[in-house]
C-alpha cells in the first residue's frame, strides 16, 4: 500500500512539475479600449477634399459631379454632371495626409491603397500628363507631412443619362509601399 501511495504521490508531483513549466497557455483580462471616431479630414489618415466636387458628407470624403453636391452654387454652376461620351481628368480632388506619430521624433511613412469599383472611374497621384500612371487600383507611400495629391479621371463613354455612381475603398498600412 505504501508503494502504491508513493507512487500515486510521485506521479501528481511529476503532472504538477510538467504543468508549472515554460509554455504559456492562456491569460485574460478586462481592459478598456477607447477610441473617437472622426470625420475624414480630422484622422490620422486625412483626406481633405480641394475640389468644389470632393467635399465632407456626415464626416466621410463625396464626390459629387451633380447639382445634389453641398457646393453646388447655382451663379457659380460647377455644372450639372458630365457629358456623355467624354473624359474628365480632374487634378487634385483629395489630399491623402500622415497625420500618424505626429509627435513621435521618428515618423513613419504609410502605403496607401485607393480602388474604384468602376471601370469608368480612374484614379492617379500628382499632375496629370500622357505618361501619367492611372488605373482603377492605384498604391503609393504618404511619408508625414507631405500630402499626396489624388486625382480622378471620369469615362462617360457607353453611359447612358441618369445618375452614376461608383465606390471607392481607401486602406493604409504601416510603412514604405514595395
Amino acid at each position: 500500500m505504501r508503494k502504491l501511495f508513493g507512487l500515486t504521490l510521485l506521479i501528481a508531483g511529476l503532472i504538477l512539475a510538467m504543468s508549472a513549466g515554460a509554455n504559456f497557455r492562456y491569460y485574460e483580462a478586462d481592459r478598456t479600449v477607447t477610441v473617437a471616431v472622426v470625420s475624414d479630414d480630422n484622422e490620422f489618415i486625412d483626406l481633405t477634399p480641394t475640389q468644389p466636387y470632393a467635399y465632407l458628407n456626415n464626416g466621410k470624403l463625396t464626390i459629387e459631379l451633380s447639382s445634389n453636391n453641398a457646393n453646388y452654387n447655382e451663379t457659380l454652376g460647377f455644372g450639372l454632371g458630365l457629358s456623355p461620351d467624354t473624359i474628365y481628368v480632374f487634378e487634385e480632388m483629395f489630399n491623402v495626409s500622415n497625420e500618424l506619430w505626429e509627435n513621435n521624433e521618428t515618423a513613419y511613412p504609410i502605403c496607401v491603397t485607393i480602388s474604384s469599383n468602376s471601370n469608368n472611374l480612374f484614379l492617379f497621384t500628382g499632375e496629370y500628363n500622357e505618361s501619367a500612371t492611372y488605373g482603377t487600383q492605384i498604391q503609393f507611400t504618404v511619408n508625414h507631412g507631405s500630402p499626396v495629391q489624388v486625382g480622378m479621371i471620369f469615362n462617360s463613354y457607353g453611359l447612358g443619362l441618369g445618375p452614376q455612381s461608383a465606390q471607392m475603398s481607401i486602406s493604409a498600412a504601416a510603412g514604405a509601399c514595395s
